[in-house]
């Protein structure tokens, strides 16, 4: 039993070592990688100014775009998720899956869905 016990925190010892000596760009990377694997159900709310104007539920993440011939981000964030049309927080029938699109410029919130 107490080696059993020693073995597991060798091994959690072990992992920590490894992910202190990544840089904070593949730590971010590594973060990125579970929560796409695990999944997540965020939701992208997109003000003008004070007003709330679009709000898209059920989104799983916001991708970068990157330009085609020469790799460099461009400066806007793309994914999918449901519009949620009468901003009541619940994705109702009817309202669609969509691809959206938010500039770098725009005033914009994503936060994991409360409920």
């Amino acid at each position: 039993m107490k080696m059993k016990a020693l073995m597991h925190r060798l091994a959690l010892g072990f992992g920590v070592f490894l992910l202190a000596s990544c840089t904070q760009e593949q730590q971010n990377k590594i973060s990125r990688d579970i929560q796409n694997w695990t999944g997540t159900n965020g939701v992208v709310e997109v003000y003008a100014g004070d007003k709330l104007v679009r709000r898209f539920l059920k989104v799983d993440k916001l991708s970068t775009a990157m330009g085609t011939d020469d790799g460099k981000p461009r400066a806007y964030r793309f994914g999918y998720g449901v519009l949620d049309e009468n901003l009541n927080f619940v994705a109702d029938p009817g309202e669609k899956k969509v691809y959206f699109e938010v500039s770098d410029y725009a005033t914009y919130v994503l936060f994991e869905n409360p409920r």
